[in-house]
């Protein structure tokens, strides 16, 4: 059968249950075709098909007819609409046609093939229909207020008309469904037909003795599902749409969903076993600490899992003794699965996009499809551990198509999403294949955090590009964050807008530090003894320390050149410094670093080749992760930390150097990237643009040459930012803003950022 329906008052309308039954009811029967026929132009449409709660459309009449494409592709449906076109004499011939006709508005929306005013019945005269007339065109009015100028003998039924033959339908098998005599034309081509609940007298009227037009009492989707009941469509078994198993309610009131476990897992003699994670640094630790009062949740994440493996273990614990009440959910991906959707697509499509290096990006339809299917995996794992009403607690960007299919799953829970990767502006992310797809699923979110307010405001200008959007909140950015004092500030941001009725919030929450977790470092014996190897190590030589992955956004190859700049027009400098960097590696079947590697290698060789001298070595260079413990212990004798990223989200490891340097109460100085997000956040470090090598080659030596009272100034006001802001901060922060918005509070999603904006 094929539903042909009304959007406004009608398709999109009636209560969020009914909605939901007839969305599903149609997900759950392919044999049921669905066109949207709309006075919408084409361009209103597109918003729609980016909502993931909303059924895909077979094919889209829209302009009140004047328009008929594919639903899929969104390309015209000829020869309908090649007929439809030779019929209308062109938009300025009419616009000029009515120019002197009074009272005439012009709706200010997307369309073609007509043209829309808003006016009262008296502006309908008899001058204004020979006028149209003349052009062989026709007039349509509609609820007291919507004029249309159409090419003649083009409407909604019409139009539906030629498809249905065209697609060899026979009536009998279609439904129209509408509210105003705007639809009447659907109703006038021997279909049957529902006027919905709360449909506009005239058009109930004119319908009334129509014996294959039902009435229906409930609006919107009600009305519909009425119908469907009414003429026996699907049989009585048919008006109820298949519940998975994963849509009954589990017992967590908090879930968190993320791409990693909280522990390793490794194979070893057939049998897999787990260790703490080896991480230097980043998310899980984090979010681990979340759980450290003893806090109960659930945590869905993936383990790989082959059929030769033999059973599989769905629920793990975690931490008996860390972590009593936290259960690992595991989602069993096969590895071909992980290098798909991990290692090759994120890190290939997306990783390179977000940090705006998008003419490095690779897009790959197959690997989309893997990446929906794993995306799909964990939505449903997550929707069986949720409890009623539960908070979902979701992840990143490698998860963004969660919420769409966890709305669809579980309608009743609260989706809040952390995105822990830079989100940039709109002429970037745009190029992404599938963005409409990734908005829309994130805005089923009922509440976004990013790190700093840039971000958040660049998602904003992205989700406008995609759907209309209503601005409904604002607040301004100091004094908790930098406005107009680096590369990424930003003076206000958006809290909050308003979508299809429904209110997404947003807010700025920087992770914080886990400080226990370097305090329990710097008491270790094992660490005091390698400080003291340090000391004697470096035996007057000060310390310039770098750490950061192998990837081309963490500006390694920028920095290394900087360096020998540096040397070169510093030889004061010889003998009297020393760069050590730590360069974790990538996971091998990562291909696109290969060359990367390759490329600092040799940089380290040529810097060492040129200056190093018997008993002075200007680079030291170690390729590997070293324990966060023993970090630490570098950490506290670095004279100066150098992370120069070319853009990252936020950078922990800048925060764990100043909670080193503050608990040792040291006198480091911190250069930072000004495109790092931790540049709008921390007060002291000295701002570096790594795109400027002259900037980067000053402002490393202003770090080595600062006086030293200077510098423990510095230090004090940037830990006294990361003390106070730690990890406790930014979950209580965090949750506080997802509570706020499941009580329909007015709280200010990020505590510190100052007063609303009207």
């Amino acid at each position: 059968m094929l539903l042909a329906t009304d959007l406004d008052g009608t398709f999109l309308a009636g209560d969020n249950e009914q909605r939901h039954k007839l969305y599903q009811l149609i997900a759950a029967h392919p044999e049921i075709k669905l066109a949207f026929v709309t006075g919408r132009g084409l361009e209103s449409v597109l918003p729609l098909l980016s909502d993931p709660t909303i059924p895909e459309p077979d094919y889209i009449i829209c302009d009140v007819g004047c328009t008929v494409v594919d639903g899929h592709t969104q390309q015209a449906i000829q020869p309908l609409q090649g007929d439809i076109d030779k019929r209308w004499p062109g938009e300025h011939v009419v616009e000029q046609a009515v120019a002197h006709i009074p009272n005439l508005q012009r709706q200010d929306v997307p369309q073609e093939r007509r043209f829309s005013f808003f006016c009262g019945a008296d502006a309908v005269t008899s001058e204004l229909e020979e006028v149209v007339r003349d052009l062989d065109c026709e007039l349509l009015y509609s609820a007291g207020l919507y004029l249309d100028i159409l090419p003649r003998g083009v409407n909604k039924g019409s139009t539906l008309r030629g498809l249905v033959e065209l697609l060899g339908i026979g009536d009998e098998n279609v439904l129209v469904a509408g509210d105003t005599l705007n639809d009447l034309s659907m109703y006038e081509h021997g279909f049957i037909g529902v006027c919905v609940g709360e449909s506009e007298a005239g058009l109930l009227k004119e319908t009334e003795n129509r014996a294959r037009v039902y009435h229906a009492e409930h609006p919107g989707c009600g009305g519909i599902l009425q119908a469907f009941e009414h003429f026996g469509f699907l049989g009585t078994a048919g008006m109820e749409a298949e519940q998975r198993d994963v849509a009954v309610p589990g017992k967590s009131d908090l879930v968190i969903v993320y791409h990693r476990l909280p522990y390793e897992e490794f194979r070893e003699n057939g049998v897999t076993t787990r260790r703490k994670p080896t991480s230097p640094n980043g998310i899980i630790p984090t979010l681990m600490s979340f759980f450290a009062d003893g806090r109960a949740g659930s945590w869905v994440a993936w383990s790989i899992h082959e059929p030769e493996d033999g059973k599989f273990e769905t629920h793990t614990e975690v931490d008996t003794a860390q972590y009593p009440n936290l259960v690992a959910s595991r989602v069993a991906l096969s590895k071909s699965d992980v290098d798909i959707f991990y290692k090759k697509f994120s890190k290939e499509a997306f990783w390179p996009t977000l940090h705006t290096f998008w003419e490095r990006a690779t897009f790959r339809e197959d690997h989309w499809q893997v990446f929906l299917d794993v995306n799909r995996r964990f939505a449903e794992a997550a929707a069986a551990e949720a409890a009623e009403g539960a908070t979902v607690w979701i992840h990143d960007y490698n998860l963004w198509m969660v919420p769409a299919y966890l709305r669809e799953l579980r309608p009743d829970v609260v989706i809040a999403f952390f995105h822990h990767t830079y989100f940039p502006s709109a002429d970037v992310f745009n190029v992404i294949p599938w963005r409409r797809d990734i908005i829309g699923s994130l805005l089923q979110c009922d509440y976004i955090g990013f790190h700093i307010p840039r971000q958040s405001e660049n998602f904003v200008d992205v989700a406008r590009g995609v759907t209309p959007l209503e601005v409904t909140t604002k607040m301004n950015c100091a004094p908790r964050f930098f406005t107009y004092g680096c590369a990424v500030g930003l003076d206000e941001m958006t809290t909050e807008i308003k979508v299809n009725d429904r209110l997404i919030r947003l807010g700025a929450h920087p992770v914080g530090l886990d400080l226990k977790r370097v305090e329990s470092a710097l008491k270790d014996e094992r660490i005091q003894r390698r400080m003291d190897e340090l000391r004697l190590e470096l035996h007057g030589t000060r310390m310039i320390l770098s750490v950061g992955r192998l990837d081309y956004t963490k500006g390694i190859l920028e920095q290394l050149e900087a360096y020998e700049r540096l040397l070169d027009e510093y030889p004061d400098l010889h003998d009297k410094v020393t760069l050590m960097m730590v360069c974790v590696p990538a996971a091998s079947e990562m291909a696109i670093y290969r060359d990367l590697q390759t490329q600092i290698e040799q940089a380290v060789g040529r810097i060492n080749g040129r200056f190093a001298k018997v008993g002075w070595t200007p680079l030291q260079f170690f390729f590997r992760s070293l324990p966060f413990a023993e970090l630490v212990a570098y950490y506290s004798m670095a004279d100066v930390m150098w992370i120069t990223p070319l853009r990252d989200g936020l950078n922990l490891v800048a925060k764990e150097y100043i909670a080193t340097q503050g608990m040792t109460d040291g006198s480091g100085v911190l250069v930072l990237s000004e495109f790092a997000g931790a540049a709008a956040e921390l007060r002291g470090p000295i701002l570096a643009n790594p795109h400027d090598r002259n900037e980067m080659v000053r402002t490393c030596y202003l770090a080595l040459t600062l006086e030293r009272e200077e510098a423990r100034s510095r230090m004090r006001e940037a830990y006294d930012v990361v003390q106070h802001y730690d990890i406790k901060v930014w979950s209580d922060e965090f949750m506080n803003a997802v509570d706020a918005c499941r009580s329909g509070d007015s709280a200010s999603p990020s505590s510190d950022l100052a007063s609303k904006v009207a």
